[in-house]
Parts: structure tokens; C-alpha cells; sequence
């Protein structure tokens, strides 16, 4: 099979197995911001966030599409003038024909994003969540069926993304039993006979399926399904993840906190990384989070780290963390993030390899701190 042309949905639904958006805050906006699902890219660029640098990248480099960590439109738009921020930024990113899909807290928490690339990057090992998220919700399909025809119902379910725990796919349980109905005269049963009560032959298929696309997985079931009135039951359910905020692990060796915060400024290229508590303290044990992440200090004493690295540390922030007896190292919002970009552009470019999607997938170069370090010429 030769390889398939890419949509902005192909890319959309790579993007909700990596980071699924039952795991972003409920205030946050996430998801495709702007563009067509049904528009075909042959690239796709992932850029931390989106400014008038990033637009022209993409045009120069060949993407039709931008994934982005901070969302475009965040705040709702009262009105969608050029003539301000960021009605000017969105208008220009659409007459570009971009579309663009953010996925923000969804990729903090998720098991491969924001955070495991921080730790990733500082060289932590056997990282877990620092807090984590037991839980998500989900949905539990049940219909029942003649035997015959249960293959055909179970690849209908499949294909619109039912089925799916973690990295397996075509989950299902089936039992079987007896199903009885009195058929109408008015009906036209595929089985059985109007007018009189029937028994049938029939098997119990359960599917777990994601909310999001539990419209989906019904429409397949009904337009596969033999009955002319299919039984079918949905459970609202939770289900177990492995997402959570921050990370949490161990460096290969100890190191002086000082040393950490050198550590941070060569791996995370930002030359204005600061740090609370002795220089000469002793560290191995590491806590994380991308962005801003003090409030997570009690989270991390309770993980058993020995420092936090975060960023957006304000002064009593970091007075707190210390009379806790936790060091703090502030490596910046920006820089704790980046190291995201290359690590999902890879995940990215990797999934869309396995479906077989004819598409490149871009790392951003362009760099959008807003922050300068100044010094003495």
C-alpha cells in the first residue's frame, strides 16, 4: 500500500493520542484553532507558540500547518480586527491558508510531553508524574448482535477509534447469550418474525471508546449494525492514565546545585537561569516542570526530591520553597518549555510514519522569548 496523502485531521488525531485533550484544564483551549480538518499539508511545523516569525517559517519551509504549545486564540475574541493583538495575528495566519493546533496543559500532563521533555533533557532517569491525574473519563459502548455478524460491527467500531487502551488497539469483550424481542407488525426485523415473540442467538460486544469521538464510534456501529433497531448502551467510565503535572527522577550521579544550574543553562541554552538555596547543597534527586510550576513545591518535598526546576518563580515562591527545605532553580517559562519543540516534533513524525501518512514534520528554529539578557559592553 503505497502512502496516504496527509489531511489537518490525520495530523489532529495523532496529536489527541499523543496529548489527549480529556487531560487539559477545563479554562484551557486546545484542539484545531483555525483552518479546514479536510485541507491536505505535505508539512507540518511545531513551534511553542505562534507569532508573525513563526507564520512566515512556515510559508518559507513548506507548512501548511502549525502545532503549537500555546494556544493562538486563548482569551475569547469580542471582535477580529487587524489593527490590534492578536486579531492582527490571526488574520494573518488564516489569509496564509495555516492551520494551526494547540495543545497546551493536555501536553503538560500528558506521559510524553512538556514535562518529559524537560526531564528527558536534564538526564533524569525513571521519571514519573510529579502529581498525578489517576484518572480520565471515558465511555463504554455495549451493543448486542447476532454471531455472524460480529466481525464486520467490531471493524466499524475499530476503524472510528473505539477499541484503543493506551497502545492497544482492536480491544473488545464478547459473551454470549440470548436476546428476545416481540417484532411490531409495522417492523422489519432481520431477524425472527413480526408478530410474534423471538429469541436469538446473540453476543454481548463491549468497546471502551474516548469521548471525543463517541459520535463517531456510534454512527459506525448503527450504520454496520444488522438490526433495524440496534440495542445499544453507553456508560460513562474512568479509566486509568498515565499522565500527570510535572516529572519527577534521579540524575545519573549527585551534583552541587550550583552545578544543576549550570547543568540547566548549557542544556536548556537559556544564560539567565537562577537558583534558591546553597550553591554547595547536594542534589540527585529532581523535580520538574515546564513553564510555571511552584506551585508544585509541596508535591515535589512529598516525591522526596531535593530541588524543583521550574520557571515564573516570584521572590516569596521561592522564600516558601526554601523554608520547606527545598532548593529552586529557575531555568525560565520559555526554556523549560522549548526543549519540547524537537522532542514532539520526533514523537510526532514517528506516529505519522507508522499510519503510513506521507507528511514532514518540522522542528521550529525560530525563537520567541521575550526576554533579553542584557550586561556590560
Amino acid at each position: 500500500m503505497g502512502a496516504m496523502v496527509c489531511a489537518v485531521s490525520d495530523i489532529c488525531g495523532l496529536m489527541d493520542e499523543l496529548a489527549p485533550p480529556e487531560l487539559a484544564e477545563e479554562w484551557d483551549r486546545v484542539g484545531l484553532q483555525c483552518g479546514s480538518p479536510e485541507r491536505r499539508v505535505s508539512a507540518v511545523l511545531v513551534a511553542l507558540e505562534v507569532n508573525e516569525e513563526v507564520a512566515r517559517e512556515a510559508l518559507e519551509r513548506g507548512a501548511g500547518m502549525i502545532v503549537c504549545h500555546h494556544p493562538l486564540i486563548f482569551e475569547p475574541l469580542p471582535h477580529l480586527r487587524e489593527d490590534g493583538f492578536p486579531g492582527a495575528l490571526v488574520c494573518s495566519v488564516v489569509r496564509r491558508g495555516i492551520a494551526v493546533f494547540a495543545a497546551h496543559t493536555n501536553l503538560d500532563a500528558a506521559p510524553w510531553g512538556v514535562n518529559a521533555a524537560l526531564a528527558e533533557s536534564l538526564g533524569l532517569r525513571e521519571h514519573l508524574p510529579l502529581r498525578e491525574m489517576a484518572t480520565r473519563p471515558a465511555c463504554k459502548l455495549v451493543t448486542f448482535l447476532p454471531p455472524e455478524h460480529l466481525e464486520a460491527v467490531s471493524r466499524a467500531l475499530f476503524q472510528a477509534g473505539a477499541g484503543v487502551i493506551g497502545e492497544y488497539t482492536g480491544c473488545s469483550f464478547r459473551s454470549e447469550g440470548t436476546g428476545t424481542f416481540y417484532a411490531g407488525l409495522g417492523t422489519t426485523p432481520a431477524y425472527g418474525e413480526k408478530g410474534k415473540m423471538n429469541e436469538v442467538r446473540e453476543v454481548r460486544l463491549e468497546v471502551q471508546v474516548e469521548e471525543r469521538l463517541l459520535g463517531k464510534a456510534l454512527r459506525a456501529l448503527i450504520d454496520s449494525h444488522p438490526y433495524e433497531e440496534p440495542a445499544v448502551d453507553v456508560y460513562s467510565i474512568r479509566v486509568p492514565t498515565k499522565g500527570g503535572l510535572g516529572r519527577v527522577g534521579t540524575l545519573e550521579g549527585p551534583l552541587r546545585l550550583e552545578e544543576l544550574a549550570d547543568l540547566c543553562r548549557e542544556r536548556l541554552q537559556n544564560p539567565a537561569v537562577r537558583f534558591a538555596g546553597s550553591p554547595d547543597r547536594e542534589v540527585r534527586r529532581v523535580a520538574v516542570c515546564g513553564g510555571r510550576g511552584a506551585h508544585l513545591a509541596a508535591d515535589a518535598l512529598r516525591a522526596g526530591a531535593d530541588v524543583l526546576v521550574t520557571g515564573d518563580v516570584s521572590h516569596h515562591q521561592a522564600v516558601a520553597a526554601l523554608n520547606m527545605g527545598l532548593a529552586v532553580v529557575d531555568a525560565g517559562h520559555y526554556h523549560t518549555e522549548r526543549t519540547s519543540v524537537p522532542f514532539l516534533a520526533r514523537l510526532l513524525g514517528e506516529r505519522a510514519e507508522r499510519k503510513g501518512l506521507e507528511v514532514e514534520i518540522l522542528a521550529s528554529r525560530v525563537d520567541t522569548c521575550p526576554w533579553k539578557v542584557g550586561g556590560a559592553s
